[in-house]
């Protein structure tokens, strides 16, 4: 008879493929990183602003987003933006008078974009952002 012995149970596991995948991902991830930025956002400040000739109309919205239309010393508060639009066609006519958002500093960016938006829609062209200058060191 032949004298067979059992085969024995192996009781280790071979990591050999693992450590290869690993080293892949390594390598992928190691290539891909530097091609994503960061999602930090360094907003510029603005040292000096430039002088305007023609006074513009200004729409103020405060914290709680309570919209106001202001043209000179006349504040108008306004329900909504259509009619925002609709007061902003009529006070400027067919000149080309200028229109400055100015926003609560913790108002969401998304609301002054909605802004911008609808005077863009409204067929007003020259719509600017009002900043506070930095004092000079």
């Amino acid at each position: 008879m032949l004298n067979r012995r059992p085969r024995r149970q192996m009781n280790q596991m071979n990591v050999v493929p693992y450590i290869d995948v690993m080293l892949v991902l390594l390598v992928i991830f190691m290539v891909t990183a530097p091609m994503f930025t960061p999602g930090v956002i360094d907003v510029p400040s603005v040292s000096q602003a430039a002088a305007i000739d023609v006074r513009p109309l200004e729409v103020t919205v405060d914290a709680a987003g309570k919209i106001e239309l202001i043209d000179g010393e006349q504040k108008n508060p306004v329900d909504s933006l259509d009619e925002l639009a609709g007061q902003l066609k009529a006070l400027i006519g067919d000149d080309n008078r200028p229109v400055a958002i100015s926003a609560d500093a913790n108002l969401k960016y998304a609301e002054v974009v909605k802004i911008a938006d609808v005077l863009h829609q409204a067929g007003i062209k020259r719509v600017a952002l009002t900043v506070k200058q930095t004092p000079k060191q």
